[in-house]
């Protein structure tokens, strides 16, 4: 079972309307939600922008796995440029 952390602050909000969370939360993202007038949720929050929701997708996350397994247990090794460039000169595929 995970740590449970359940306490009350009393805070004022400010003329601006603002409230302070506290230093450890600045720069952070939150989602506010409102379930009933006068109560608010306030929870921490990373959002995907749109154009990298295809980052984040079941597949990917298959092939980015598969790819680091095999990179686990793949030795590096040097390449040989002059035969890479030769490969594509004449359009031929390089073996893994």
């Amino acid at each position: 079972m995970g740590v449970v952390i359940d306490y009350q602050i009393i805070k004022s909000i400010g003329s601006s309307g603002q409230i302070s969370l506290g230093k450890e939360f600045a720069g952070r993202q939150v989602l506010v939600e409102s379930p009933e007038p006068g109560v608010w949720v306030i929870r921490t929050a990373t959002v995907i922008p749109d154009n990298e929701k295809w980052l984040h997708t079941p597949s990917l996350k298959k092939d980015l796995t598969a790819a680091l397994a095999w990179a686990q247990k793949t030795p590096a090794k040097a390449s040989d440029l002059s035969k890479l460039k030769m490969a594509k000169a004449h359009g031929t595929k390089r073996k893994a």
